[in-house]
């Protein structure tokens, strides 16, 4: 359901950015700076509520008003506060923070010609600023960690390990033409065992290691990639690089179905279509496609015997049945943790998801890896089609983990970019100009504009393949 898709990466989106902007927020009150604005979403024209402090400050009411956004609002609000307007803008995709006396993307030089004053974030001392932008990116990892440590001790750990695959993995077409065969069992990379998917992956395509020992037909044989490998799988942008093979084997029949029709039932195991065996639900579902509007032959075991049934499949290629699931068959391992074993497991779990994103970063600097780049439509796509808290905070985990590292990234206009020129502040003594400042800035915002509007055409490029 793409609406159950929508609405858990705009919750995760909303909870990742206004806990981003809190850090920010935090640190500058800690320090007694003021902040202007605080709005959840962004607001181009309008925003849908605001809640505005009460005149009579010290501070000049224009000094509020901030590039990009509107100062009207459908409601307006007027509260106790002194300092801080808060608001709710009508575009779900970020927020922001704009802390007085701070060059950024919402504020001009020319607002900042007078005096620093004590409250402005220009007067304070560089280690408090630079404690200020941080606050931003070390409430997203420490989130993440908070979010691992509770979903290790809520649910603790289960996956597949690669040996228990007795049926063997499906491998994409890249990774056939490379050498596998659908089938292989993998036991080793580099002549290191791998116990998960993932570790797979991550040695094979990040690490660039090439040596791969599988068991095929009961017998050890090792695989040499190609130098190419990774290359070519972010090439040809397949939905993933392998998956676990089982049987297929009716676990519903749909009423009124073609399956129902035919007399399929609860049980049934497809064995072979129009004379081809089928030893995988991938090899049935590849058949089925092959012969979309076609009147097929399928033999199955019921009951321990063999039958044979003709249907006419739909311009769909569907049956109507529900199918039995991978972990019906393959035993899976399972870790329980209790409080105290979850923090170190949880931390563990963050640390490894960004160290392999830091890795996997460095594909986007290569030609394959920047046109499988994907925008909005990418991360939401990697939210289940059916909600699943699990799933729903173990995605915002590892998004505020992205989220984490990409601030911290030495870009004017994020985070990263205004720790590096305090960092030069404190090591020259030298402080960068608040001109020098807003132009590195308004560099930095075009491109990540760039960025971000290439990344999204990706994704809309690939609907239309």
């Amino acid at each position: 359901m793409i609406a159950v898709r929508i609405a858990q990466f705009l919750l995760s989106l909303t909870i990742l950015v206004v806990l981003h902007e809190l850090g920010h927020y935090t640190f500058a009150r800690l320090f007694k700076t003021r902040v202007n604005n605080f709005y959840m979403f962004f607001n181009p024209w309008f925003s849908l509520v605001k809640l505005t402090p009460k005149k009579g400050t010290e501070e000049n009411p224009e000094k509020r008003r901030i590039r990009f956004f509107s100062e009207r609002s459908l409601i307006v609000i007027p509260t106790k506060g002194k300092d801080t307007e808060w608001g709710i803008g009508w575009v779900p995709l970020g927020g922001y923070c704009s802390i007085d006396g701070m060059v950024d993307e919402t504020q001009r030089t020319d607002k900042l010609s007078e005096e620093a004053k004590p409250w402005e974030f220009r007067s304070k001392k560089s280690w408090q600023r630079l404690l200020i932008i941080s606050g931003g990116v070390l409430v997203n990892f420490l989130l993440a960690l908070f979010i691992y440590i509770m979903l290790m001790f809520c649910y603790g750990e289960e996956y597949i390990p690669l040996k228990n695959a007795q049926y063997g993995m499906q491998f994409s077409e890249v990774a056939q033409a490379a050498g596998f065969q659908n089938g292989d069992i993998i036991i080793s990379v580099n002549n290191q065992p791998v116990e998960r998917t993932g570790d797979f992956v991550e040695a094979v395509l990040l690490d660039g290691n090439n040596k791969v020992t599988v068991l095929r037909d009961g017998k050890h044989v090792t695989i040499t990639l190609p130098a190419d490998f990774t290359a070519n799988v972010l090439k040809n942008q397949e939905a993933g690089l392998m998956d676990y093979r089982f049987p297929f084997v009716v676990a519903a029949v749909e009423k009124g179905s073609i399956a129902d029709k035919v007399g399929m039932q609860p049980g049934d195991s497809l064995v072979a279509i129009n004379g081809t065996p089928t030893i995988a639900f991938q090899d049935v579902r590849h058949l089925l496609e092959q012969n979309a509007n076609k009147t097929i032959e399928i033999v199955l075991v019921r009951n321990q015997r063999l039958d044979t049934i003709t249907m006419q499949l739909d311009e769909n290629a569907r049956m109507g049945v529900q199918v039995k699931s991978v972990l019906d068959y393959i035993p899976t391992e399972r870790k329980e943790y209790g409080f105290f074993a979850s923090v170190p497991a949880g931390i563990s779990q963050g640390i490894n998801t960004l160290v392999g994103y830091v890795k996997q970063f460095k594909l986007v600097f290569t030609p394959e890896g920047a046109k499988s780049m994907g925008g909005f439509i990418t991360i939401g796509k990697l939210f289940p089609e059916v909600w699943d808290w699990y799933y729903f905070w173990n995605m915002t985990a590892f998004l505020s983990v992205i989220l984490a590292f990409m601030n911290i990234l030495p870009i004017p206009g994020l985070d990263g970019g205004y720790i590096l020129f305090i960092l030069y502040e404190m090591i020259t003594g030298r402080k960068p100009s608040d001109k020098f400042l807003e132009r590195a800035v308004t560099i930095g915002f075009i491109l990540l504009l760039l960025l971000l509007i290439w990344a999204n055409g990706n994704d809309i490029i690939r609907l239309f393949k």
